[in-house]
């Protein structure tokens, strides 16, 4: 099915009209404020910590580590770009695993020890060039995420899946040719794992991290764990099994590293998994199991917020005030994580306009602020709104749906936008992200991330030509 491009509608009443017959109701203000009477202007308070304005990059896997889990060149480019964007908050820059087996991919950097330099290089290198355009970092919050990848495990080749999980669940467990207990991690394993998250903040402190984010969201390990409900032992079952982890991370952390913040990224709800159908339309998986889905109602496809109101309040008394919301896995259900009018080469094609799952997650964001008004609530899945990006992320802020605008990919095309949005600068429209996925499609084709379609830098690189063989469609 086709829907109409966000490209398309020229005028702010073109696009509001075009929400309304979807029947979202999503604020989006018909002029954008710029200087500091922009409600995007408006400095945030965490403690004693200001961040300067409500714009956040948030955190990607780019692929292009060393296989010791060092930043490369093309990695300190990335972060660079984010300290030049003119956001005051860097939720985590980059997936980093606490450990060799919780990488994603093999080229996925990795803090320890004898990383630790290259780690810190990347932090200067973004507050350096943050720095040379604006002046100063005093109001500048730099995080580093902290993972394991869990079931999505491909720690030493690209195209080979080594899953540690927490929960079996059929569907997945198919896809990833998981049929015994044997990746299962067990309740010991586990608590070594939340020693290898205490050890690795203590070393983000070190590196100069103002906080880590420890990552409980898209299906990885922390996020599985919410879902435990059918695993024993002191892990799962109950909510309070199923939070142990993250509880015992924090009660380390702040042991280990005092003075040093603590956010969690969170998919604050989850559907069963979806599949291409005969005509390449995602479809529910109807082996799916909605009580694997955490923040699912008993249909699989819709919303339950008890538990994760359960979760926030949970943060709340564990001293954790930064929340980043997000939801579903890019790997299972990615049209509720990830809006895109292009999906992935090895996805499918959404089952409802992108608008539609982006408000969803605006609006269930909203709903958790009003519930929690005492949290600070970073948002995900803006990028998909593209021209109409300021007007929405401004009408949100100023309504107090959310208090900082969380950009992922959109940064990769187009790193200055929360500058020039700020500035007053009219859209450069030719670097804003069209959702062409490329940047997905790229890594699951083992090339390292990046805009291919905007970016120059690696248009002009071979991967882009390897990239074009990859999505061309198999002979048969």
């Amino acid at each position: 099915m086709a829907y109409p491009r966000v490209a398309s509608f020229k005028s702010h009443e073109d696009f509001v009209s075009y929400l309304t017959t979807l029947g979202i109701q999503l604020p989006c203000d018909e002029e954008v404020v710029s200087g500091d009477q922009s409600p995007l202007a408006v400095p945030l308070l965490v403690d004693d910590v200001t961040i300067g304005n409500r714009f956040c990059i948030l955190p990607m896997e780019g692929w292009d580590g060393t296989l010791d889990g060092k930043p490369t060149e093309l990695t300190k480019r990335r972060w660079r770009n984010f300290g030049r964007s003119g956001a005051k908050l860097m939720w985590g820059g980059e997936a980093v695993a606490v450990r060799h087996d919780g990488r994603a991919n093999p080229n996925q950097l990795m803090i320890k020890a004898e990383n630790l330099p290259e780690i810190e290089s990347l932090r200067v290198e973004l507050t350096k060039a943050h720095e040379a355009e604006f002046g100063s970092v005093d109001d500048l919050l730099v995080g580093l995420q902290l993972t394991h990848s869990g079931r999505y495990a491909r720690p030493n080749q690209k195209s080979v899946s080594e899953p540690q999980t927490v929960q079996r669940n059929p569907v997945l467990d198919a896809r990833l040719g998981i049929d015994d207990e044997t990746a299962m991690l067990t309740d010991d394993d586990l608590q070594r794992l939340v020693d290898d998250f205490i050890i690795a903040a203590s070393l983000a402190q070190k590196a100069g991290f103002q906080f880590v984010d420890v990552k409980h969201c898209h299906g990885y390990l922390g996020h599985e764990l919410l879902s435990g409900v059918d695993r024993s032992g002191r892990f799962g079952g109950s909510f309070e099994n199923r939070t142990r982890f993250l509880r015992d991370i924090v009660a380390g952390v702040h042991s280990a590293a005092p003075g040093l913040m603590i956010g969690v990224r969170v998919s604050i709800f989850d559907f069963v998994p979806f599949q291409a159908g005969a005509d390449r339309i995602g479809l529910v998986d109807p082996r799916g199991d909605a009580r694997l889905a955490f923040g699912s109602d008993d249909s699989g496809c819709g919303i339950d917020l008890n538990e994760p109101s359960e979760f926030l309040e949970l943060l709340k008394q564990l001293g954790i005030k930064l929340v980043c919301t997000t939801a579903g896995s890019p790997y299972y259900n990615p049209h509720i994580q990830r809006p895109a009018y292009f999906p992935p080469s090895d996805g499918y094609q959404p089952p409802e306009d992108p608008l539609v799952g982006v408000a969803r997650q605006l609006q269930v964001t909203a709903e958790l602020k009003r519930r929690h008004p005492e949290l600070i609530f970073v948002g995900s899945g803006y990028s998909y709104l593209q021209d109409w990006l300021p007007h929405v992320a401004q009408a949100l802020v100023r309504a107090n749906w959310v208090d900082s605008v969380g950009l992922g990919r959109m940064v990769l095309s187009y790193p200055e936008l929360p500058a020039d949005v700020l500035a007053g600068q009219v859209m450069a429209r030719k670097k804003v992200c069209r959702t062409f996925s490329d940047c997905t499609t790229a890594p699951r084709n083992g090339l390292v991330s990046g805009c291919y379609p905007l970016d120059r830098f690696y248009k002009v690189r071979p991967e882009h030509d390897l990239l074009k063989q990859a999505k061309k469609p198999a002979v048969t």
